[in-house]
């Protein structure tokens, strides 16, 4: 692949990357930048590994999702909404989005479970593409999805 053809790839899924890292990254969008800015650089050091086989956004949020697991502790899991909201204060949080509440929730799930969702609902990545990206069977992702719907269920109170 051409430096063009990848700058192109790039642009076309720059939005759908940077919204599925701010989703794992709870809101925190000076992290979800970074960690965008992380996996792009690997994405380019990497392509000689991509060989044209499946979709380029598949390959490149495995990327990014290897690089949010390796940077995150830097949104560590919370036990309850209560907790995470005491957190955001300030520029810690993207403000403006209007789905705030799904974003502190989400950062009460796990690494796995949080990415399955997002990848799932705010991505519609099948199941299949999800073990894909996640280097994780289909069956594992059935249950991370499960327990993390039971999850934010029972945190939003739906």
């Amino acid at each position: 692949m051409t430096r063009e053809v990848f700058i192109s790839h790039v642009e076309r899924e720059q939005e759908a990357l940077r919204g599925f890292l701010l989703a794992l990254c709870c809101g925190k969008k000076d992290d979800a930048d970074d960690l965008a800015q992380d996996a792009l650089v690997k994405a380019y050091l990497s392509l000689a590994g991509y060989q044209n086989k499946g979709k380029f956004r598949s390959w490149l949020f495995k990327i990014a999702y290897n690089t949010f697991l390796n940077h995150k502790a830097s949104c560590r899991t919370m036990e309850s909404i209560d907790e995470a909201r005491s957190l955001i204060g300030g520029p810690a949080a993207d403000s403006s989005f209007e789905h705030q509440d799904l974003y502190l929730a989400l950062r009460t799930l796990p690494p796995k479970e949080r990415s399955a969702i997002t990848l799932f609902y705010l991505n519609g990545y099948s199941i299949k593409e999800i073990a894909a990206i996640t280097d994780a069977s289909q069956d594992a992702v059935k249950q991370q999805l499960s327990r993390g719907r039971d999850k934010l269920k029972a945190r939003l109170q739906l």
